[in-house]
């Protein structure tokens, strides 16, 4: 019965480990398979094309270079197009960029862009992306892999493939020449306790064997007293140990929410050392907010409260400004709330991400209500050539009078249509000084990392009353900096990537703690400058990467590991998948398109 015991013991954990091991695998698996579907639902299955000169209904697999296709709200772009024809187009390029702010397209030529950077491509419609407002036609001039979303799936494949061997050379121990099989450091440190271990064996049968060579005893029985005892000595039950330990740990993180493809990823988490964070809906709670205001005539006031909801308040020298009680903050909120085509309901978004944070204003001051007192009678709607848009409303109960134009837009832009500003509800006129003032704070609010808008109203354009400026930002999420507090102080290095420009960027890891005096920001053109063993030099001191794409995170990801870090990214898209197969470690977060962890 003993012997029993101890035979069905070992076997019951060894065959519970596997099961755990086969049981982890299965389900990852599936749900890879599961992303990659999803995936496919970014490139739409038909499309508006020109075909001899008729609008046809076509399958977008169909579609060949010189092409013509039409776009309208609502559509994803079926294959890389150049815009010839635009018509206030708004689209959404986060599945790319991995920001949300819709981007502005036109048929402007644009320089050609080598960097990699596709915010500069204005005239550039890229497959895969949703047009969010307007119309608009182009020439197809790039499908399927030939895509720029063809360009990330085929770094996800190479990374993918090159992971497949990987594997397949630490599983059969087929160690050939041209693949480099990664290991956690688990793996390295049992790797080297089993060389350790094999030179102790070879020490202990070679002194067992001069012993007993001394004393004249038979060599070939102290040669295998040697090796038993030397067999003894390795700790065969040790993997097994390992393995039902890497599950108990990944049973306990499926208890904090987080899925864990990997067995060895539980300890190579614990051997962290540099984390590359995407920016928006990682870092940021990707919500548009208004956090300043400034008034034409001097005022400055701060906006508490995050997202598209009413929480949250407008304090000026510490006092609480609510309703119209502050002439000249109602004023700018009024413009902001009318010249709108943004709606908030059950604090969900329907339009554009900064017209959201002027209504989310508007409802912080309890002024909301104002979007629906006018009646909109003219729209000027937003170009990205123009930068403004303006409405001629009247207000419901005195449509009688004369009708009001409201406008926002880029200060510059603003700025030329108005002859006066607001003075504490008077209208002085507009003179060089005022404007020199005006500029400055643009300047200043733009180098904070605001998203700065200008606000105006008056009778006609041209005869417009400057009111004064908001600055928007994506805040960080809560809870974020303390964390990155704790990771910096633990000995972990947080590096910053995102597409986003330099001054927001920097302006957000200022807030989390992760950028300083002394830290340094390069742009993805720069990265592009530099091979990896250059780029290898001057990572530890980078902590802010930006106008990154796809193809720059990869680099960046891989001169950390040359310099030996084990590297951890997160991010939450299409355009973190590829850093997030290359990295160590890869956390995706929520219940976005890729849920996956090397």
């Amino acid at each position: 019965m003993a012997i029993w015991n101890s035979f069905i013991s070992p076997t019951f954990v060894f065959l519970q480990a596997i099961l755990i091991v086969v049981t982890v695998a299965f389900v990852q698996e599936y749900r890879s398979e599961k992303s990659l579907e999803e995936l496919s639902k970014l490139v739409p299955p038909e499309c508006h094309c020109v075909r001899e000169g008729r609008v046809e209904h076509t399958l977008a697999r169909d579609l060949v270079p010189g092409d013509t296709v039409c776009l309208s709200v609502g559509d994803r772009v079926p294959a890389d197009l150049r815009l010839f024809e635009a018509v206030d187009l708004s689209i959404d390029e986060s599945s790319l960029t991995g920001e949300t702010a819709p981007c502005s397209k036109s048929t402007a030529p644009q320089p050609a862009a080598t960097n990699g950077d596709l915010t500069s491509r204005s005239n550039i419609a890229f497959m895969g992306t949703l047009v969010r407002c307007g119309k608009a036609k182009g020439i197809v001039i790039g499908t399927g892999e030939n895509s720029e979303f063809g360009e990330v799936f085929k770094m996800m494949q190479a990374e993918e493939v090159r992971f497949m061997l990987s594997n397949l050379c630490l599983l059969t121990a087929a160690c050939l020449p041209f693949i480099k099989a990664p290991k956690t450091p688990l793996q390295k440190s049992m790797d080297l306790l089993g060389k350790q271990l094999s030179l102790y064996s070879f020490g202990i049968i070679g002194v067992i064997m001069l012993v007993g060579w001394l004393q004249g005893k038979h060599i070939l029985d102290m040669f295998t007293i040697g090796v038993s005892l030397a067999v003894a000595a390795i700790p065969e039950g040790l993997p097994i140990v390992v393995t039902v330990t890497l599950a108990l740990g990944v049973m306990r993180m499926v208890k904090k929410r987080a899925i864990v493809k990997k067995l060895p990823i539980v300890e190579t988490l614990g051997c962290c050392n540099v984390i590359c964070s995407d920016k928006t809906g990682t870092l940021t709670k990707n919500e548009m907010t208004v956090t300043h205001i400034f008034t034409s005539d001097g005022q400055h006031a701060e906006v508490t409260g995050v997202g598209y909801n009413r929480f949250g308040e407008v304090m000026l020298d510490g006092e609480i400004i609510h309703g119209f009680n502050n002439p000249s903050i109602s004023k700018i909120v009024e413009a902001g709330c009318v010249c709108n085509d943004a709606l908030i309901r059950n604090n969900t978004l329907m339009g554009k991400p900064t017209e959201g944070a002027l209504i989310a204003l508007a409802m912080k001051m309890g002024l909301d209500g104002l979007q629906e007192d006018y009646v909109r009678k003219a729209e000027y709607p937003f170009s990205s050539e123009q930068k403004w848009m303006a409405v001629k409303c009247v207000h419901r109960t005195q449509q009688d009078k004369p009708e009001v134009c409201f406008m926002k837009g880029a200060y510059e832009q603003v700025i030329r249509y108005c002859t006066s500003y607001n003075c504490k509800g008077q209208t002085l006129p507009l003179v060089q000084q005022q404007r020199e003032q005006y500029q400055q704070e643009k300047t200043s609010m733009g180098s904070a990392g605001l998203r700065v808008l200008a606000l105006a109203s008056g009778p006609e354009l041209g005869q417009l009353t400057f009111l004064g400026l908001v600055g928007i930002i994506d805040p960080p999420r809560t809870g974020v900096k303390e964390a990155v507090t704790t990771l910096i102080t633990s000995g972990v290095a947080i590096k910053m990537i995102t597409g986003d420009s330099q001054e927001t960027a920097v302006a957000i890891a200022s807030r989390l703690g992760l950028y300083s005096k002394n830290s340094q920001a390069i742009s993805g053109e720069e990265i592009d400058d530099l091979d990896i063993q250059q780029l290898s030099q001057i990572t530890p001191k980078v902590a802010v990467f930006y106008r990154a794409s796809p193809r720059h995170k990869l680099k960046i990801i891989k001169s950390l590991q040359n310099n030996g870090a084990v590297v951890a990214m997160t991010g939450d898209g299409v355009n973190d998948a590829v850093a997030l197969k290359a990295a160590d470690i890869g956390v995706n977060y929520g219940n976005s398109i890729f849920r996956n962890n090397n």
